[in-house]
């Protein structure tokens, strides 16, 4: 598979919701204005990169003053597309499934979950934090009555390629990875992988490495 070439390299816009976080924590404060020297140094990262950064979005600074902080917030949210709501189905009602059904957060990030999926057949019919659970094989059905095509994929490892094949050829668009395993797609497929036992992983070896010291 081909890496696809994106008008927004992906460390940017890894970056653009620490941005956003700090701003609004300003914004809260009641400042007018913040600079990218400011947000870099609360940050820890370097002001040309926020600088950067900030160039691919429609906002411009005023020279010895910073951003307005309110339309910085504005254009960030939007950006960013957490204004908008963005549907999605989840595959695999785990014990992280199932927390992510519970994370209310999530909407205030523009995503909700409408539905979970799983091949457990005591979970069909039963919901987790009003959210309705069904059986896999009604997934296709459901998808054509309701047009979403962001899937959220939460199935155990050994499951993760078949699951993903499945939600491809249902109707999903884009997947949200968060098994260790990486699925091959087609190249029109979007993928956003977020293993929290990576990020464990790469914890334990510096904290292994300090230990050491």
């Amino acid at each position: 598979m081909q890496e696809k070439d994106f008008k927004v390299p992906e460390p940017t816009l890894r970056r653009l919701p620490w941005y956003l976080a700090y701003a609004q924590l300003v914004q809260r404060s009641g400042e007018s204005f913040l600079s990218s020297t400011q947000i870099a140094s609360n940050i820890a990262i370097d002001a040309s990169k926020v600088a950067k950064d900030l160039s691919f979005v429609n906002i411009s600074g005023k020279t010895r003053v910073g951003y307005d902080v309110n339309e910085l917030v504005k254009v960030l949210e939007e950006f960013l597309g957490f204004t908008k709501s963005h549907k999605a189905f989840l595959f695999g009602v785990g014990s992280l499934g199932g927390a992510l059904m519970h994370d209310d957060g999530l909407s205030q990030f523009g995503l909700e979950i409408v539905a979970g999926f799983d091949v457990k057949h005591e979970l069909v019919g039963t919901s987790i934090n009003r959210i309705p659970i069904h059986h896999i094989a009604n997934f296709s059905e459901l998808q054509k009555k309701t047009g979403i095509n962001i899937g959220i994929l939460t199935v155990p490892t050994d499951k993760a390629q078949e699951a993903a094949e499945i939600m491809i050829a249902g109707g999903i668009k884009a997947i949200w990875n968060f098994t260790p395993f990486r699925i091959r797609v087609p190249e029109n497929i979007i993928v956003q992988n977020t293993s929290i036992y990576a990020h464990l992983a790469v914890m334990f070896n510096r904290l292994n490495e300090i230990d050491k010291v």
